[in-house]
């Protein structure tokens, strides 16, 4: 596996998730087992069988946390140059120039992205776009709906 950029953020967040998951849900889980193990006929006991599939679910997700930590590539944009150009981790402001609606994205990794937190994955046509870009600068990209045309207002290393 390579390396991926992880925001600092980003990187942070999995971090407590995998705190919380092995100090808290797996005891809470490794309990529950016990408790059902204490329930008798291990066959027909449904409480045993969804403790263990939560237990399941648990275990995968630490593994996968601690591979995506371990392949991480952390950058922190508070340590960059803040020389107005756009790059992972970077606070942007744009105009639509045919609305004249203003939207404001953050570029992120792929895991980090969410449309509804306004987190754009760096590999996405709008990021791919503006990516390398200066505040004013015009940017055009092939989006789902259609060509979008867009102008860079501010860019922000936060």
């Amino acid at each position: 596996m390579s390396m991926v950029p992880l925001t600092a953020q980003g990187a942070e967040t999995l971090r407590s998730e995998l705190q919380e998951l092995k100090t808290v849900r797996r005891p809470t889980v490794i309990q529950a087992i016990a408790e059902a193990r204490e329930h008798g006929d291990l066959k027909e006991n449904a409480e045993y069988h969804a403790a263990r599939e939560q237990q399941s679910f648990i275990e995968g997700r630490i593994k996968e946390i601690e591979s995506k930590l371990s392949h991480a590539r952390i950058i922190d944009i508070t340590q960059m140059n803040d020389d107005g150009k756009v790059i992972f981790g970077t606070t942007v402001e744009l105009l639509d120039i045919e609305t004249e609606e203003k939207v404001t994205y953050r570029i992120v990794g792929d895991d980090e992205a969410s449309i509804k937190l306004g987190l754009i994955s760096y590999s996405s046509p709008l990021a791919r776009a503006i990516i390398g870009k200066r505040e004013g600068d015009e940017v055009e990209f092939q989006a789902p709906g259609g060509k979008k045309e867009f102008e860079i207002e501010k860019v922000s290393y936060i």
